[in-house]
């Protein structure tokens, strides 16, 4: 086979430098170590246009001028065969990750200059460019799979069938997905991976769990590869598009993800899964596996809903993405108008549409399927060919602006010098011959995007006859709610009738009727698609009897599709946040706000956002009221996140307890400066709060009560305070502490706010309120039995003085790091844990505290560890009980394994806990079959059997290890 020349002989027309003269003083540096053929002609125009646009490609050229003569020097088709082939075999020739490390990311500082030169040399075109980044990419996730499996094998984990080639029959899936997977990689792009195995075909030492196996080797995986040493990154990893990655461990078992695909898939994960491909681990398994999803990615008949559902994804990319008018300074030509992202799901939904019926519409790349559509007849040749061409130049395009400085961008520069450099990087002459080029492509884009997607039929025609007038069933009507879902359409109409004809005071005034009316066709349908519509209608219609009026919630869900959704879902799986918005309509206020997908756990933040909510209001009343407000907003705003998978339950415990932190703080300044003006101060008058249990541990759920213990100080010969109305010191703080609580708890017309627990406080219930610092160091040393320390494990100052906190912490600290013998410790704890199952019992399988092997087994455990090892390892301290099991693990106080087991089973019944807390009203031991389906589903689980066995599985293992690890004797 005749070879191809070298890529010096290839380069064609070469963007000019925008600065000559600084880019030839940037090629002098090195044009000595340079070949005469470098040092004119193309090879010359293309260094200097690097030297001039890329501060990351010329250095990578300088860094090796050797190394770059020889990319010149050979054809690029060759350097890349022979890089790739490198970087495939450098996880299975050494068993050192450092060198490992190394030699992947040297190979990929030496292809993205290969590629760029290439590219910007015009010798390759996109497609070529694309495949090369992806063939390399798929090369380095091998390499990487090679690597973990081998250091396995090396501790005896891992029993490889092939050492020279760990991945067969591993039971290993990798799958890439995205541009990666359909072969279209950008320069600088994450590469989205799912990682999957099969537990029974893992050639794993017995006993081993596969499941933290091969999450620990995925995590291991993504960071050999995005791990920033000195010679740089290799790739930036996802693993975000595996199923509801909030919750569900890095990798999954096949049956696992399977079951979640054929029960909640979403079209967009379908979308996804147009592209997906084996890319390392057991490719054959990978293949079978894609090959059993295929009645979930193509359905068996024309799939026209599919163009609603990722239309309504294009529009909440708009929302959250800004999709601003066409604009070529700033513009994002991926997800702005008649961008990248327009064409590819112009091309992947109608194949998601008619793919089930024409196989010949199932690939991967995008320009191929154009022409597959093309000839298949669902669209114009003139459709085909121009944006084949605006998704070239675009491509292009943004390899252009990841070439700079090697960053993931899409956005064009919005400073207008830096926009003319840049055109002239793209190849353009000018800035206005860039500008009409880009709004070329992107008004064709745009053109052929909204014949597809733009226009929608009116809800009230597409979904069917619905007529509520009169006082007999419309059939038409009851045949249209049949279609919908709703079991008992009767019924409904009757419901529905019934607000009609004001039944509900909510909706009895005229104009609530009015909008009603132009409601019902969409309230219904949303309320269609949730996991069981006719529970959803009768929480609708009981938060309508409670609500005084609902005209502004009808009008507010009238005007915005998203937010009907939501509501929808909300009535039919969280009645909680339900009432919520029935109370007060405009929380959802903050679900359209672009920041909404952009959730923050950061205590400070969501101080700052509650104590401006709140505002300066003129009296303790209004004060009061805005409080409320404050915390139902923002408790509302957390409890959607979790809902829509923006937040995770742990997210949603710390947003929950800043929340409550900002709450405390807020009201004990509030109450103090009225009881200051009223009473004075104390001379060294100081005071703190301490939280307990979930609020101290940044575990508070939707429904938490707050563990408060107020603690007080001032000076030894202070006796009263000084103002105009004088209290004793400790009748002062009491009350002081008294109106805290009240401020906390009393319900007023906004509303309930917080129920207060103080019974942690030394003393218990018995005595004051408030503890002076000094009796509660004192009773800490010398009193407190062991129980009242392991609840001052989960201690924390949530608000107050600043020099009483730090007194504070130094009391709960040394309490903590009191030596004790850990045998008595266990055997303490043992007692304490059998003297609550003897007083409290259980409430039976969805108890996830009090049941044997629960959270509270789990907790007890992490306290055991803490008060009977923090003496010598202070680091534990001040942790959650996960991130205790994980420090114990780390200091060889638990193996490695029962960490994990411990980890796992916490991180899930936790998850169910505030799932539980979000979604069941009442007692969540006895929610409905909805409600259990749906936690089942919040946790990647396919039914509430699932849920059951799983919970099940996972406390006895924790039982287990609570009685070996405490060394319970029977």
């Amino acid at each position: 086979m005749r070879s191809r020349p070298k890529l010096i002989a290839r380069l064609g027309a070469i963007p000019p430098p925008s600065n000559p003269d600084e880019a030839e003083a940037r090629f002098a540096t090195i044009a000595g170590a340079l070949p005469a053929s470098l040092r004119t002609g193309p090879a010359r125009d293309l260094l200097l246009t690097l030297a001039d646009h890329s501060t990351f490609l010329w250095g990578l050229a300088a860094r090796d001028p050797e190394g770059l003569a020889r990319l010149f020097d050979e054809a690029p088709e060759a350097t890349d065969a022979r890089i790739v082939a490198d970087q495939c075999a450098a996880g299975r020739e050494t068993d050192d990750l450092d060198a490992i490390g190394a030699r992947l990311r040297i190979n990929r500082a030496e292809h993205a200059l290969l590629v760029a030169l290439a590219d910007i040399g015009g010798v390759w075109p996109v497609k070529t460019v694309t495949e090369a980044l992806s063939d390399f990419a798929d090369a380095s996730v091998s390499a990487a799979a090679d690597a973990m499996l081998l250091q396995a094998a090396a501790a005896g984990r891992f029993v490889p069938k092939d050492r020279k080639n760990p991945q067969v029959e591993s039971g290993l899936v990798v799958l890439g997905l995205g541009k990666l997977g359909g072969r279209e990689l950008n320069y600088s792009s994450d590469v989205d991976l799912i990682v999957l195995f099969d537990g029974a075909a893992a050639p794993l030492r017995e006993g081993l769990e596969p499941t933290p196996f091969f999450s620990k080797l995925a995590q291991g995986m993504a960071k050999l590869l995005q791990e920033r040493t000195a010679e740089g990154y290799v790739h930036r990893v996802d693993y975000r598009l595996r199923p509801d990655p909030g919750s569900t461990p890095t990798a999954l078992s096949l049956d696992s993800a399977y079951h979640y695909y054929e029960s909640t898939g979403q079209n967009w994960e379908r979308a996804a899964f147009i592209k997906a491909r084996p890319i390392a681990g057991d490719v054959p398994a990978g293949e079978r596996f894609l090959k059993d999803l295929t009645p979930f990615v193509w359905r068996k008949y024309f799939d026209f809903a599919a163009i609603a559902d990722v239309h309504a994804m294009k529009r909440q990319i708009h929302a959250v993405r800004g999709h601003e008018a066409l604009a070529v300074a700033g513009h994002d030509i991926k997800l702005g108008r008649g961008g990248i992202r327009e064409i590819e799901f112009f091309v992947q939904t109608q194949q998601l549409v008619f793919g089930g019926r024409r196989p010949d519409l199932r690939g991967r790349g995008t320009i191929p399927m154009l022409s597959a559509l093309q000839a298949d007849g669902w669209i114009s040749g003139q459709a085909r060919d121009e944006l084949g061409a605006a998704y070239g130049f675009l491509r292009t395009i943004e390899h252009r602006l990841q070439m700079v400085r090697d960053e993931q961008t899409q956005r064009l520069p919005t400073d207008e010098a830096e926009l003319g450099r840049f055109s002239r990087f793209a190849g353009y002459e000018t800035r206005k011959e860039f500008e009409q080029a880009l709004l070329g492509h992107a008004g064709q884009v745009q053109a052929h995007y909204a014949l597809l997607f733009e226009a929608g039929p009116d809800l009230s025609s597409e979904i069917g006859d619905l007529v509520f007038s009169g006082s007999e069933d419309d059939p038409a009507t009851l045949e249209t709610l049949r279609k919908l879902g709703f079991r008992e359409p009767e019924r409904v109409a009757e419901t529905v009738r019934g607000w009609h004809f004001g039944r509900r005071s909510a909706v009895r005034s005229a104009r609530a009727r009015e909008v009603l009316t132009e409601l019902v066709p969409a309230l219904l349908k949303a309320l269609a698609g949730t996991p069981d519509p006719d529970a959803a209608l009768d929480n609708l219609d009981r938060a309508f009897a409670r609500m005084p009026a609902a005209v502004e919630l009808l009008t507010i869900l009238r005007e915005r599709e998203r937010l009907r959704t939501l509501f929808a879902d909300l009535v039919g799986s969280a009645p909680r946040l339900a009432d919520i918005v029935a109370f007060s309509p405009h929380v959802l206020d903050a679900v359209i706000d672009p920041g909404f997908v952009e959730p923050t756990t950061d205590a400070a933040e969501i101080a700052a956002h509650y104590r401006g909510l709140v505002g300066t209001p003129d009296s303790h009343e209004i004060f009061l009221d805005r409080s409320r407000d404050a915390a139902r907003q923002l408790r509302f705003v957390t409890g959607a996140r979790l809902l829509s998978g923006i937040l995770t339950p742990e997210g949603g415990g710390r947003a929950f307890s800043a929340i409550a932190d900002a709450a405390v703080a807020s009201s004990l300044d509030e109450v103090t400066g009225h009881f200051v003006t009223e009473h004075g101060t104390v001379p060294g008058g100081r005071m703190a709060v301490l939280g307990f249990g979930r609020l101290g541990s940044h575990q508070l759920t939707a429904e938490s009560d707050l563990d408060l213990v107020v603690l007080y100080d001032f000076d030894a010969e202070s006796r009263a305070s000084t103002g105009k109305r004088p209290l004793d010191a400790a009748v002062y703080f009491n009350r002081l502490t008294q109106r805290l609580v009240a401020a906390l708890t009393v319900p007023t017309r906004r509303g309930h706010f917080y129920e207060v627990d103080l019974r942690l406080r030394p003393g218990g219930g018995q005595g004051s309120v408030a503890t002076q610092f000094r009796s509660f160091r004192d009773y800490q040393r010398e009193e407190a039995e062991l129980w009242e320390h392991m609840a001052l494990s989960r201690a924390r100052v949530v608000a107050g003085d600043t020099s009483l906190a730090e007194e504070a912490k130094a009391v709960i600290r040394d309490a903590l790091m009191r030596t004790r013998d850990p045998k008595t410790v266990n055997r303490e704890v043992r007692a304490m844990r059998a003297l609550v199952a003897k007083e409290k019992g259980d409430d039976g399988p969805l108890d996830l505290k009090l049941a044997p092997g629960g959270l509270l087994d789990l907790d007890f455990l992490a306290q055991a560890l803490v008060l009977g090892h923090a003496a010598r390892m202070r680091d534990l301290i001040g942790l959650d009980a996960p991130s205790v099991f994980r420090i114990a693990a780390e200091h060889d106080l638990l193996p490695a394994g029962d960490a994990e087991t411990l980890v796992a089973a916490y991180r899930l019944l936790d998850d169910v806990h505030h799932w539980q807390r979000l979604m069941v009203e009442g007692d969540p031991a006895k929610a409905t079959p909805v409600a259990l389906a749906r936690l089942a589903r919040a946790v990647s689980l396919p039914d509430t059997r699932a849920l059951e066995t799983e919970l099940d599985t996972r406390r006895k293992a924790v039982r287990g290890l609570f009685d070996h690890l405490l060394k319970v004797k029977h």
